[in-house]
């Protein structure tokens, strides 16, 4: 069966409840997906951003078109998510929040 793909949101809370770390993973992970721009500075990709909860809580939000553009790259974020037993919470795909 192929897996269904979806934007979703990776909490740094663990399914155990604990916080992870370091504090700036959101960051990290954020910035391996990123690229320089044609002004030459560092930009964020359209597809990963860091964000936080309602809680306070880093998040990083991933955008379903990503696996279109490169699948190995939203497949590296699905498993960095189940690798380190973090919280994720999938988007509606009728919702225009990524």
């Amino acid at each position: 069966m192929k897996p269904r793909i979806q934007s979703f949101v990776i909490v740094g809370v663990t399914n155990e409840g604990k916080k992870f770390r370091p504090s700036d993973w959101a960051d990290r992970l954020c910035g391996v997906m990123s690229a320089f721009g044609s002004d030459n500075r560092m930009m964020y990709s359209p597809y990963v951003r860091p964000g936080c909860s309602l809680k306070g809580d880093k998040t990083v939000v991933v955008d379903a078109r990503l696996h279109d553009v490169e699948a190995l790259a939203y497949n590296f974020l699905v498993n960095f998510a189940k690798d380190n037993n973090l919280q994720v919470d999938y988007l509606d795909p009728a919702s225009t929040a990524v």
